[in-house]
């Protein structure tokens, strides 16, 4: 298992390096530069010639992709052009947002999602499963930020259930010490801003977990459909043992592998950054800021953060990969 690990993170490092190459060549190659997105239509070729040279950007491509190597190499990720802050700062300020929003869209995608397939593939061509595929067949096709509006018009605008926008009451004086804004108030036993964090989830995370629960949904269906057709299957019930038996140790068991696959892309996705329902929410994570980082062409922050996104992607996947031993021993011995 050690050397598993250790294989898998090794393999990071080449990925890796093939990612900074396309994207670096990727964003250079984009039309306009930062010195547009910083003195608009209206500035001369002398001022934008000597933003580019205070940047760096007037040298070789080669050369600059040299220099951002060696900032990577000591884990320096450069400054910000547009905020002018550590682009280390931005991220670690920003990500707990995203994480956090990712985990709740998750979470509630995995407690609805595997049941409802469990129990439409159980009651294959009745009523529920009927109801569960359509369901699933809509939660795809409705795009995430007409759901998000809908929610925030709705239980935020309209019936005053939930808060429409931001993080947490900004009237709350908290403490910080991660920026996980659950977590800290939980750590700090500030029960009253922990509830308001977690309460400024719920729409966004209904709105963001639309989609991998509709995918859960119908990967967890097919699977269990593909499991009960098996052999060990009707050989344990034929041996007499429980449907409580049977469901856990031989049918959810087996079928898990896809789903727990499943799982990990789509949370790897989520941590990449929601930019349409943080827009919506104006919820203050990675997704947003890194769509207007695009338009400001500020090259320090999208490298730093797609770097440091792939490699928690890549993370994320290795504990699901590691979780199949859990599912299923036959991995482990392999």
């Amino acid at each position: 298992m050690f050397r598993f690990i250790v294989r898998r993170l090794l393999q990071l490092i080449p990925a890796l390096f093939g990612l900074s190459i396309l994207l670096f060549i990727w964003l250079h190659r984009l039309p306009g530069g930062p010195e547009t997105a910083i003195l608009g239509e209206r500035g001369t070729p002398e001022m934008r010639a000597a933003i580019r040279e205070n940047l760096g950007l007037d040298e070789p491509i080669l050369v600059q992709y040299g220099r951002f190597m060696q900032r990577m190499f000591r884990l320096d990720l450069g400054t910000s052009i547009a905020t002018k802050r550590e682009v280390t700062t931005e991220f670690l300020q920003r990500f707990p947002g995203t994480v956090e929003l990712a985990a709740t869209a998750m979470i509630i995608a995995i407690l609805v999602g595997i049941p409802l397939g469990y129990l439409a593939a159980r009651r294959r061509g009745r009523l529920l499963d009927h109801v569960s595929v359509a369901g699933s067949l809509i939660g795809v096709c409705i795009p995430v930020f007409f759901l998000a509006y809908v929610l925030k018009a709705i239980f935020a605008e309209n019936l005053h259930l939930f808060p429409a926008s931001g993080r947490q009451d900004p009237t709350i004086e908290a403490t910080r010490i991660t920026n996980f804004f659950v977590l800290d108030g939980l750590m700090t036993r500030e029960w009253d801003a922990a509830a308001d964090a977690l309460w400024h989830l719920v729409l966004p995370g209904l709105a963001l977990a639309s989609i991998p629960l509709a995918i859960i949904v119908r990967i967890t269906r097919a699977s269990v459909l593909e499991v009960l057709g098996e052999d060990f299957v009707r050989t344990a019930e034929a041996k007499g043992l429980t449907e409580r038996v049977v469901r856990q140790r031989h049918v959810l068991r087996n079928a898990m592998l896809p789903v727990a696959t499943t799982i990990g892309l789509l949370t790897g996705g989520l941590l990449s950054g929601a930019v349409l329902t943080e827009t919506v929410f104006a919820f203050s994570g990675i997704g947003a800021f890194i769509a207007d980082s695009i338009s400001q062409r500020d090259y320090p922050v999208l490298m730093g953060f797609i770097m440091i996104i792939a490699v928690v992607f890549v993370l994320v996947n290795l504990l699901v990969d590691l979780s199949y031993s859990l599912i299923d021993p036959r991995v482990r011995v392999r």
